[in-house]
């Protein structure tokens, strides 16, 4: 299994996502898709970035009783995306559902991670908005844990706990990582970030980069600086 950089394409429709991704006329970059833009416009728009030779990790998020999530990653599934997710907090038994789901006929599927905490939670906000009082070191553990004993693939963690997911799971458990910024870079509204070299280094198998690359004056040089930093 390679690294690579996964560019969040945050846009809220079809005509700026292809704007944005018409600029990459050589290397077809691995897309995230999120909320925003598939609420926008529906699994059309995935299958469009699909046929244009884009890998796809699907951003949604599930996180329901486990017969609904399990139906709904049927449905995904059928879009031939590479990676999906659901949050790691909606159980085990959710997580072993959405697998059964997820899996197709032939047994062929997409890689299916589960985030842990999102990368704008800290300490303080968890325990105050969320009652958790565990050290959140210790909450990302758990949830990885939980989420390998379901059969998942990895997780969505901060780059600050890639290395230690891998000392609990073990390589083979991919870790994707966004909150990641360039050392010049503004950190925006996430809490525990690191830089794409900073991420290598600490075991990132996958690193999810939006707004320092989307927002860039040149996406594609900044592109190309991330796999830089992290891929070579």
């Amino acid at each position: 299994m390679g690294k690579d950089v996964i560019i969040a394409c945050d846009f809220s429709s079809a005509e700026k996502t292809f704007e944005f991704l018409d600029k990459f006329t050589g290397k077809k970059p691995f897309v995230k898709i999120g909320m925003e833009l598939y609420y926008a416009e529906g699994p059309a728009i995935v299958k469009e970035i699909k046929a244009r030779g884009h890998k796809i990790f699907l951003d949604l998020k599930l996180h329901d009783i486990p017969n609904t999530v399990k139906k709904s990653m049927a449905v995904l599934s059928n879009l031939g995306v590479d990676i999906c997710n659901l949050h790691a907090g909606g159980t085990i038994r959710m997580m072993e559902a959405a697998l059964e789901g997820l899996t197709r006929p032939d047994g062929s599927r997409p890689l299916l991670i589960a985030v842990t905490q999102l990368t704008s939670t800290d300490q303080e906000s968890m325990e105050n908005d969320l009652l958790i009082k565990a050290p959140i070191d210790e909450v990302v553990m758990h949830y990885a844990e939980n989420a390998k004993k379901a059969g998942l693939d990895g997780v969505v963690c901060s780059p600050l706990e890639a290395g230690k997911v891998h000392d609990r799971c073990g390589n083979e458990f991919i870790t994707v990582t966004p909150g990641v910024r360039f050392a010049d870079g503004d950190i925006g509204d996430q809490k525990r970030v690191m830089t794409p070299e900073q991420a290598k280094l600490i075991g990132s198998d996958y690193i999810v980069v939006g707004r320092p690359i989307t927002a860039a004056e040149d996406p594609v040089a900044a592109y190309e600086r991330c796999v830089r930093e992290f891929v070579d």
